[in-house]
């Protein structure tokens, strides 16, 4: 798809942040989440953040509608307003699987593999001052901080939470699922009311902070102003607890909710039905042949398997799957997965209990 983020001069912001350690504890709860960064498996880390997530704030000024924006946000709210840089964007591509099984013994699962070249993920587990715990991942090369960037040491470690804003797929304490996944065109969506301004990444952070379901979620999306991440069309996959499970897509400015348990990377909804599906490309009808072969039911192993039968091996002219995920709703957790690598399982709980 693209790039989330690019930051100029990030250099500058690990200046004033060393320089903020000294004057107290204002930065406190942001250099704890950055020392908290480690690394698990090639392409993919962990980070832990507890404290104001700067949503609230960002809300009251009416949001951002472009990755710009929201970069020159991310590094105020860093900086804690003493850098207040303006940042570009640049475009890239990937593609995305998502399905929803329910299990045999009653609970949901929904498993989801992230396609991109040579992918760095950062898993972010984020207990906010307000809003619900959550659990996110996102790719460092989105933001654009320079060929082979790291999050390791601590200016790298600390710039990574820019991730509180941004999300590519995640889970929260009450078991409600958000994948972002490549709807299939480049149309994008504008939304321009008197709403608050959400971008696509930005509004999945939003959505798992305070949504308990996928009512409550879509009900978010009809209040805010949505505005695609850097030139492409998106579209979500959403599910929680109750076993509901959606596909959200914008046609024409509009929100269409399809119900649905898979996706790919081509519209679902009938306005634009197979709108961007590529020859050849038959990932979708796999996995829903998947789904009725066991009528949508799969324990976790059958949902892993399902889930690595649609993932991409790197090579020329492919998408290699830099990250798979499969989240638990009942009992809110997830389990990743990074590089294909499906023998060295990374298993993370929220701490909060789903009632």
């Amino acid at each position: 798809m693209k790039r989330i983020l690019k930051i100029a001069l990030y250099g500058v912001l690990g200046l004033v942040v060393v320089a903020g350690v000294l004057i107290g504890m204002e930065f406190a709860p942001l250099v704890k989440g950055a020392m908290s960064c480690e690394k698990l498996d090639d392409g993919l880390y962990y980070m832990e953040y507890q404290g104001d997530d700067g949503f609230e704030e960002l809300m009251k000024r009416g949001g951002c509608e472009n990755a710009d924006q929201f970069a020159s946000y991310a590094m105020e709210f860093l900086s804690k307003g003493h850098y207040k840089p303006e940042a570009k964007t640049s475009k890239e591509t990937y593609g995305c699987s998502a399905l929803t099984v329910s299990t045999p013994d009653g609970g949901v699962l929904m498993g989801r593999n992230f396609d991109y070249p040579s992918a760095t993920a950062i898993i972010l587990h984020t207990i906010p001052t307000r809003g619900y715990e959550t659990i996110t991942t996102f790719n460092v090369e989105f933001y654009g901080f320079g060929d082979g960037f790291k999050p390791e040491g601590f200016k790298n470690q600390y710039m990574c939470l820019s991730g509180l804003f941004f999300a590519l797929d995640g889970i929260n304490e009450k078991g409600l699922a958000i994948a972002d996944l490549m709807a299939g065109d480049s149309i994008e969506t504008h939304q321009r009311t008197n709403k608050p301004d959400l971008t696509t990444t930005a509004a999945i952070s939003y959505m798992l902070k305070n949504a308990a379901n996928v009512g409550e979620a879509l009900q978010l999306l009809s209040g805010i102003d949505m505005h695609s991440d850097i030139g492409s069309a998106h579209h979500y996959a959403m599910a929680d607890a109750s076993g509901r499970s959606v596909v959200v897509e914008y046609v024409d400015n509009k929100m269409v909710v399809t119900e649905s348990p898979a996706l790919a990377n081509h519209y679902l909804c009938e306005a634009k039905h197979n709108v961007g599906l590529i020859e050849g490309d038959d990932r979708y009808d796999r996995l829903c042949n998947q789904y009725d072969k066991t009528g949508g039911v799969m324990n976790e192993q059958q949902l892993t398997e399902a889930i690595k039968s649609v993932s991409q091996t790197q090579r020329e002219g492919f998408l290699g799957t830099a990250w798979t995920t499969v989240m638990d709703l009942k009992r809110p957790s997830v389990t990743y997965y990074s590089r294909r690598h499906f023998n060295k399982p990374f298993h993370f709980e929220l701490s909060r209990t789903n009632p």
